[in-house]
């Protein structure tokens, strides 16, 4: 059988007029140690259901800030927001993966704050603003994490959270009270966390949480295929 088809959602760039997708090559190097193949998925519009049908599973990976002016909020003066077209592709990959809730995917930074966004959570939108000496949150820097998935030292780079888990449970914090994992009942695999585990050298919470996704993605092929 070959390896689980592991989706990557991709960043929109512009630069000298060309505008690309990319994405941190980290991603792509974690997927393939922890046994899965990557592929990356774009943002064009009306792809979104085809793409997540043609993969096994889907990280829903790190990048800039949501505009939460696309839902009447105002933005905070720190946010940077992200390209319109991969917030509107995003959103509408989340779309189509709650119409097969079967494939498992992992939101990872950004990803799991719009997780929770696509659910109605709350964003704060600078981490500091909630909690005292929150730039230990921020550049990659190394902090403590108690979740259900591992305790440990996790990579950390956001200064936005979520402010409650909505309709999804609440899987580990920081020691500060940041927000760090969560993860939807119902569905078999629909986990966030809040720190980058494709750079975090902590076995749990680093190729761990990917080994996680890779291993749900084979389950439910093999599933899939039986059915």
């Amino acid at each position: 059988m070959s390896r689980p088809v592991i989706g990557i959602t991709t960043d929109i760039s512009e630069s000298n007029g060309l505008v690309s997708y990319r994405v941190n090559r980290q991603y792509v190097q974690a997927v393939h140690r922890c046994g899965g193949v990557a592929v990356l998925l774009t943002h064009e519009s009306g792809d979104a259901l085809d793409l997540i049908d043609a993969v096994d599973g889907v990280i829903i990976t790190g990048g800039k800030d949501i505009d939460l002016r696309k839902f009447g909020q105002e933005l905070h003066p720190k946010s940077d927001v992200m390209n319109p077209d991969r917030q509107t592709g995003e959103f509408g990959i989340l779309a189509a993966l709650d119409q097969r809730p079967d494939k498992p995917v992992l939101g990872i930074c950004l990803g799991m704050q719009m997780m929770g966004v696509h659910r109605g959570c709350h964003l704060v939108q600078h981490v500091t603003d909630a909690i005292p000496g929150g730039e230990r949150h921020q550049n990659n820097q190394l902090h403590p994490v108690e979740t259900d998935f591992g305790k440990g030292e996790i990579t950390s780079s956001h200064h936005q959270m979520l402010g409650d888990a909505g309709p999804c449970e609440v899987k580990g914090r920081s020691p500060d009270g940041c927000l760090e994992a969560i993860q939807l009942a119902g569905r078999p695999f629909y986990i966030g966390v809040q720190w980058h585990p494709e750079r975090t050298k902590d076995a749990a919470l680093g190729d761990g949480m990917i080994t996680r996704l890779v291993d749900a993605a084979a389950a439910a092929r093999t599933k899939k295929e039986k059915s």
